[in-house]
């Protein structure tokens, strides 16, 4: 008799659960928003994006920016511009955001055309290996950012 109420329980339980799940009663748990960040978090985000792209706009007016990659380069706007095309093709290398984009898959089309991959799977561009700027570049691009941030404070 214990046996058949033990059966029993477990059926009416797995039909409660199969119940519940199909009619949407239960939802699943989330942690976090969609994107993995709160609201205000991600108008902040928003809010940073649009500035960004008003300073890439500024720069490219003034002829002190290009860009190889998809979206607004970070770097090269915050750092007063840049010419990611000219750096690319002098072989002397690139700022890390348009590094990480050629390794990404995220130039634009007509560089994307231009690349390869050597035997090791480093991105190549005319045969040559790409590489990030020199750490002595990397600091004078750091020093000219803070410059620029201290000015507005």
């Amino acid at each position: 008799m214990s046996n058949w109420r033990f059966w029993a329980f477990g059926l009416a339980m797995l039909t409660l659960g199969y119940l519940a799940g199909t009619s949407g009663v239960s939802r699943p748990l989330v942690a976090q928003e969609a994107g993995g960040v709160g609201e205000e978090t991600a108008n902040k985000i928003r809010s940073a994006s649009r500035a960004l792209r008003d300073a890439m706009e500024a720069l490219q007016s003034e002829g002190r920016y290009e860009s190889i990659t998809q979206g607004p380069n970070a770097f090269l706007i915050l750092g007063g511009g840049g010419n990611a095309r000219e750096d690319l093709e002098s072989g002397r290398g690139v700022d890390p955001e348009t590094f990480a984009g050629l390794y990404s898959n995220q130039a634009i089309p007509e560089i994307a055309d231009q690349l390869d991959r050597d035997e090791q799977g480093r991105v190549t561009f005319n045969g040559e290996v790409v590489r990030m700027y020199a750490r002595s570049r990397l600091e004078r691009v750091f020093a000219e950012r803070t410059k620029i941030n201290d000015v507005g404070q």
